[in-house]
């Protein structure tokens, strides 16, 4: 399941990285979980209000994550997870493109 989801985030990064912007030599905790939260989303046709409601969360939270606005606790990080069916360790794994 991880390897579908890493392949498919790879996939949308051919198309877009982080709305537009060039790539960054280095990519913080921060950058890796707004990009995958935003791919995550997109892929499965869902709003940030969707997401938060099934993790326990605001909206407005959910959207300053994926803006990279807010730091996030552990805690909701495991929640997004969750609600997302993912393991955690896949939502701050490094953005890789494929050529």
């Amino acid at each position: 399941s991880t390897r579908k989801e890493s392949s498919a985030a790879s996939d949308v990064y051919k198309r877009q990285w982080w709305m537009g912007q060039p790539q960054p030599r280095t990519q913080s905790a921060r950058q890796r979980v707004a990009f995958h939260l935003r791919v995550i989303r997109a892929e499965r046709r869902i709003s940030q209000e969707q997401l938060a409601e099934a993790a326990g969360l605001h909206r407005t939270f959910v959207g300053a994550v994926e803006r990279e606005e807010r730091n996030i606790s552990i805690d909701n990080l495991e929640r997004l997870a969750a609600a997302l069916s993912v393991d955690v360790s896949f939502l701050v794994s490094p953005v890789v493109p494929r050529s």
